[in-house]
């Protein structure tokens, strides 16, 4: 079985939860620890970048029992990386050659997407992007999650364009 197929059946097969949520934990530790040395050590980061599979992931914590956790941690990535289709998951075996060209502003905002405050709240962030990029992206990820209301509140300006009320203009006779 490949470390992906393992590594979705463990991470999506909660069937004892004693050990999904270890299974988990375990996770997140791992993949802040990974994020803390590609972070820390921006821009001088290739030698977490690039290599093979069993290379990199010795490097960035995970071992040989692990290796499924860090396809886990290759999948969350995914979407942040500028080559992320290129990335075959269920391909990726010891000796798969790994070049992660990470977009550090699209992993910014998918952690934030994510909700993992741990990883967007690491203090290596401040010397990759500026506080006024923070800021940015912070209040994108805002605007994109914000709840819109479709329906016409009583008070709300009437949308015909009047100026008045909607319950004193078009939504008089409802």
């Amino acid at each position: 079985m490949s470390y992906y197929k393992t590594w979705i059946d463990r991470s999506e097969n909660a069937v004892n939860q004693q050990i999904y949520v270890q299974y988990i934990n375990t996770y997140y530790a791992m993949e802040k620890k990974a994020y803390e040395l590609i972070l820390g050590s921006y821009p001088d980061n290739s030698e977490y970048l690039n290599g093979k599979t069993s290379e990199l992931s010795r490097k960035l914590g995970f071992d040989k029992d692990t290796m499924d956790i860090f396809v886990g941690f290759l999948d969350g990535i995914k979407s942040s990386l500028k080559n992320g289709d290129a990335l075959d998951l269920e391909a990726v075996d010891d000796d798969t050659e790994l070049s992660l060209d990470i977009d550090y502003e699209k992993l910014y905002y998918n952690m934030r997407d994510a909700k993992a405050q741990w990883l967007f709240k690491l203090p290596a962030w401040k010397s990759i992007l500026s506080e006024s990029t923070i800021a940015e992206i912070t209040r994108e990820y805002r605007d994109a999650n914000i709840a819109h209301a479709t329906n016409i509140g009583r008070n709300d300006p009437c949308p015909c364009g009047s100026g008045k009320k909607y319950k004193k203009c078009c939504g008089k006779n409802l």
